[in-house]
């Protein structure tokens, strides 16, 4: 198999739970990024809001990309899980998400659930990107 391990060590290590932060199909240049959320290294949430929850979770999620050599413009599908109804906390996260993906526009699903991964977890992202070549553009399939 093809596939490399994604898991920067300044984020929570994710050994204990059977994963990394994300995988890089080296075949296809495919990155598959674990959810993010907004935990610190010793699993513990560093805030209570869900804006501020979004917030971090979205620099883990780049810090992982950049291990993994992508960026939010290589995105090509990112899920957005939000504990309750989605609906509830549109007005709140849809422009951290949108400032955060700029002009990168990728296929976008949200998903509302009744539980994540620590009780206090109200947002957790995951995304697929592709990584870049050394022109910092999307390597060729």
């Amino acid at each position: 198999m093809n596939i490399q391990k994604i898991n920067p060590n300044t984020l929570y290590d994710g050994s204990p739970f059977g994963l990394s932060q994300a995988t890089i199909d080296t075949l296809s240049g495919l990155v598959f990024v674990s959810g993010q959320v907004d935990w610190d290294t010793d699993y513990e949430l560093k805030n209570s809001t869900i804006e501020a929850q979004a917030e971090n979770a979205l620099k883990n999620l780049s810090v992982v990309l950049s291990a993994a050599n992508a960026s939010v413009e290589n995105i090509l599908q990112l899920r957005v899980y939000i504990r309750g109804e989605l609906s509830e906390h549109m007005d709140n996260v849809v422009p951290i998400i949108t400032q955060y993906l700029g002009t990168s526009r990728p296929a976008l699903t949200g998903i509302g659930v009744a539980s994540l991964a620590s009780p206090g977890t109200l947002i957790e992202i995951e995304a697929v990107a592709r990584v870049k070549n050394a022109d910092n553009e999307p390597i060729a399939s």
